[in-house]
């Protein structure tokens, strides 16, 4: 990046600051005038000098990263004053884990399809552990009350005629008081 001294123009730091922008301004690479908002939230929650004294320990390579760190943190900071990053960080891993429960659902559903056992209303059967159906004859009688077949986390029911025993890639013992699968988190 180019230093905002060779427009004679001062960066977005020493502007805010009210100071002359010099040649070998620490700010100058990272804080361009173009973007004055940028500075001023950085200011506001981490202050000038600490931010000075942070580039100054880092190696020129780091800072750029640094800089886009504190950015990110100090805009979150100036919307959600409480949380910051983090509950926008909590936000999305509450989504992440809502979306995976309807993937999970939607693979469970997908299973049940392929393994053609859709319960009518998910009622059991009423005649014990065997329902006649009409199906052409490779299918034989769907088996409600058969052992479950285990794999890495979560099984499902596999009908007879079905030859390999797939694990599911969840676990089915989520513990809702435990926070997470089988209390661990």
């Amino acid at each position: 990046m180019a230093s905002s001294s060779s427009y004679n123009s001062p960066c977005a730091a020493c502007k805010f600051l009210r100071r002359k922008c010099m040649p070998g301004c620490i700010f100058a690479p990272y804080f361009p005038p173009e973007e004055p908002q940028k500075f001023a939230n950085v200011h506001k929650i981490f202050g000038a000098s600490n931010v000075t004294k942070l580039l100054n320990e880092l190696l020129p390579h780091q800072r750029e990263d640094a800089v886009n760190s504190l950015a990110y943190e100090a805009e979150a900071r100036v919307r959600d004053p409480v949380y910051g990053c983090v509950g926008a960080i909590s936000f999305l891993q509450r989504q992440v884990e809502r979306l995976q429960k309807e993937l999970d659902a939607a693979n469970a559903d997908l299973i049940r399809f392929a393994c053609n056992e859709i319960p009518a209303a998910g009622l059991q059967p009423t005649t014990p552990n065997l329902i006649q159906t009409n199906a052409p004859p490779r299918h034989r009688a769907v088996e409600y009350n058969r052992p479950r077949i285990e794999g890495n986390g979560g099984g499902f029911y596999q009908t007879p005629n079905f030859p390999y025993a797939y694990p599911l890639p969840w676990n089915d013992n989520y513990n809702p008081q435990g926070g997470g699968l089988d209390g661990n988190f």
